[in-house]
């Protein structure tokens, strides 16, 4: 069996054992494929001939033109890679094992202030559909921050508003619920009450539709919401993955427990979330250096 062979039977694996999500196997995908590409010019047709010095060699070569963290995510492809083969038993060994990627700072995440938060959701005005569709959209990403995948996944039968509650399908297709403010259920209502406006022949069960009746797609609601950015003002770049951040910043500066916040936001590790502690201790410290009398 040939690489290109045990790179399908991996993305198999992933895909049926491991229920991951199209997008994600297709960026394990890329990786191999850069892999693969690199083995080739250096003439390795046979996994046995790969061991950690070859891998480290791959590693020192991505360092020199990309980042610490695009050299990690795809050392870490190929760990998983390896660690496959190795647990079903198509190779001996695991050659990436004992292999570490560059060191890399702890990235802050950028955010929204409260103030812009709100001048970000009513920018988008109106009552034709599209304007209630859009402030639909960013009253549900601020109010359950969602990923951007799993706002355009929703259907009509994930949301009970009444209860202000989403059924929400995660990384991994991972199940969990998350919760619609006052705010958020009413501008869900009055786009529900004209989202037939958008529909065509066919039935669509998708929450959120374009112009042609079908589901947005994630780069839509990418241009959606740097449209609303740029006409309240917002220069800075503001993303769907912004408000999601955003959320978390704006949770835990109320007082919100952290492990309330993971599951709120669908992280399967602690540490995921201990990123968004970098800005609330931040504030906290200023509380502290205005009010303490001996500070």
């Amino acid at each position: 069996m040939n690489l290109p062979d045990f790179i399908q039977r991996f993305v198999h694996y992933l895909k049926v054992e491991r229920n991951y999500s199209p997008h994600t196997i297709r960026a394990y995908l890329t990786d191999l494929n850069e892999f693969k590409k690199f083995l080739e010019k250096r003439t390795i047709k046979s996994l046995k001939e790969v061991g950690s010095e070859v891998i480290r060699d791959y590693i020192i070569f991505l360092m020199q033109s990309q980042t610490p963290s695009t050299v990690n995510r795809k050392l870490s492809t190929i760990r998983s890679f390896f660690k496959f083969l190795n647990k079903k038993g198509l190779i001996s060994g695991h050659p990436a094992l004992s292999i570490f990627g560059p060191k890399q700072g702890q990235t802050i995440p950028h955010f929204l202030t409260i103030n812009e938060t709100f001048r970000l959701i009513d920018a988008a005005k109106g009552g034709d559909v599209i304007a209630l569709r859009d402030r639909a959209i960013l009253e549900v990403l601020y109010a359950a921050g969602l990923r951007v995948s799993e706002l355009v996944r929703l259907n009509l039968e994930d949301i009970d508003i009444g209860q202000g509650i989403l059924f929400v399908y995660g990384k991994g297709k991972k199940e969990r619920i998350a919760f619609l403010g006052e705010k958020a259920k009413e501008a869900l209502r009055s786009y529900l009450e004209k989202r037939g406006k958008l529909l065509k022949k066919t039935r669509q069960n998708a929450l959120f539709l374009n112009h042609l009746g079908g589901r947005l797609s994630t780069r839509s609601i990418a241009r959606i919401i740097k449209k609303y950015s740029l006409r309240c003002g917002l220069m800075e770049k503001v993303s769907p993955h912004t408000i999601r951040h955003t959320f978390a910043t704006h949770l835990l500066n109320q007082g919100a427990d952290l492990r309330m916040v993971q599951e709120l936001l669908g992280h399967a590790s602690l540490a995921t979330t201990q990123r968004y502690t970098h800005l609330t201790l931040r504030g906290l410290k200023d509380v502290y250096n205005r009010a303490h009398p001996r500070r």
